[in-house]
């Protein structure tokens, strides 16, 4: 589907998100693996997340569906236990996050065998990486030429170890964490920078044995998880669009509230702040364990920043903005360090120059990040998303600021985790 966003005057008003994608996948998981019902509030609805649902279920968990309006939904989950999912094939979707935390619980089951795949997307994303750690601990798993999904499990006594993470990532880190909890004795994971923590602080609210010491995290086995209420915060991952394009969009002014700011994840504040944006934070109650704000975002003009070492992780979902910022920017701005980049729904390094370049950018990949000469704005043009959900709407917030208007390629993509984002979007530019 192509859909066309044409110049728009200021971004006004103010913006409720959809729930937190990377927590909502997470509750459920945790949910189904708990014994007793959960009761999950704000739940996002959207096409990954509902992967997840129904991965669960395949697995024997009751879901319940009790309210919901747009994309948010609360509902209640039914546990199988640690040690009870059934025997299935999983569909995940486009889902790398669900792809990449599943397998951690289906590998110490003890028995049985479960195979999970997805769509062409999914299908191009490595696996090795939660393959290998699995694989030292006891589980079988095999994948396509080593390293592809589909990926085969086959529950195992596991057994606890020590491991280094070879890149950054939330996604592994928790796949192993998830493990331990069916470990015999005690699992660790050091990490080369910080990571996202959702995964711990929900384990560690549901009853688990969790200890944090600065990069190494440590998990003890457990004869069950009790069940918990979640309440999701709202997306800063999707609230960053709208930060972005207040940044780029002149005489701007937005107010988001209810905006998770978990430390880890609030990466592309710091950045935008370095860049010259007009940011406030305004922290509201703790939310469960994670914390909220009501962030305010004012035009200014921008200049140019360099992006790497431990930065990167708390904003990777974020870095293709912070390119789009740098288009509007006074000199150069360089992501480096950002290889993950290449592992996601799409070539996040290849896919946002190529991307940006036709719309006037000038941009040039590097093998780890990129390099965005600032020109003082974007032409315009089309852009294809490449089913990618984060790269159609980057689409969108560079047509509201272009001179000429942008057409996406494959703008439904945006529905895999804000299903509202166009309606949302559009009531600012109108405001």
């Amino acid at each position: 589907m192509e859909r066309r966003f044409d110049p728009a005057g200021p971004l006004r008003g103010s913006l409720r998100l959809p729930p937190d994608k990377s927590i909502s996948h997470r509750a459920a998981l945790i949910a189904a693996m708990s014994e007793g019902e959960t009761r999950i509030d704000n739940y996002l609805d959207a096409a990954d997340t509902r992967s997840t649902l129904a991965a669960v279920a395949r697995l024997g968990a009751g879901v319940e569906a009790l309210s919901g309006e747009g994309s948010s939904r609360s509902l209640t989950i039914r546990g199988t236990g640690l040690r009870g999912a059934q025997e299935a094939e999983i569909d995940v979707g486009n889902a790398g996050t669900l792809l990449r935390l599943l397998p951690g619980w289906l590998a110490g089951q003890g028995e049985g065998c479960w195979t999970l795949d997805g769509d062409d997307s999914i299908r191009r994303r490595p696996v090795d990486r939660v393959a290998e750690p699995l694989r030292l601990m006891g589980a079988g798993v095999e994948c396509r030429e080593g390293r592809l999904p589909p990926l085969k499990v086959t529950g195992a006594r596991l057994t606890g170890i020590e491991y280094r993470l070879p890149v950054a990532s939330a996604q592994i880190k928790s796949c192993v964490l998830l493990a331990g909890l069916l470990a015999d004795g005690e699992t660790i994971v050091i990490e080369p920078v910080p990571t996202r923590d959702h995964t711990e602080r929900m384990l560690e609210a549901a009853g688990a044995e969790i200890t944090v010491e600065g990069r190494s995290i440590s998990i003890l086995p457990i004869d069950r998880l009790r069940g918990e209420r979640f309440l999701v915060p709202g997306d800063f991952s999707s609230a960053a669009f709208a930060m972005v394009g207040a940044a780029i969009v002149p005489d701007s002014e937005l107010v988001i509230e209810g905006v998770g700011v978990n430390p880890t994840r609030t990466g592309l504040l710091t950045i935008l702040d370095r860049m010259g944006a007009e940011i406030h934070v305004g922290e509201e109650p703790d939310l469960d364990a994670e914390p909220l704000a009501v962030i305010q975002v004012r035009f200014d003009e921008l200049e140019g920043t360099e992006v790497g070492g431990d930065e990167v992780p708390l904003a990777i979902d974020e870095l293709p903005l912070v390119a789009l910022a740098g288009c509007f920017a006074e000199g150069e701005t360089v992501i480096r360090d950002a290889a993950e980049l290449r592992h996601k729904e799409s070539d996040r390094i290849a896919s946002v120059c190529e991307g940006l370049a036709a719309l006037g950018a000038d941009v040039e990949p590097t093998e780890e990040g990129m390099v965005v000469r600032g020109t003082g704005g974007l032409r315009g043009g089309t852009i294809d998303a490449r089913g990618d959900h984060r790269l159609a709407m980057l689409g969108a917030v560079a047509g509201f600021a272009s001179r000429e208007g942008v057409t996406v390629r494959g703008a439904e993509a945006a529905e895999v985790s804000y299903p509202d984002f166009e309606s949302a979007l559009g009531s600012l530019a109108s405001g």
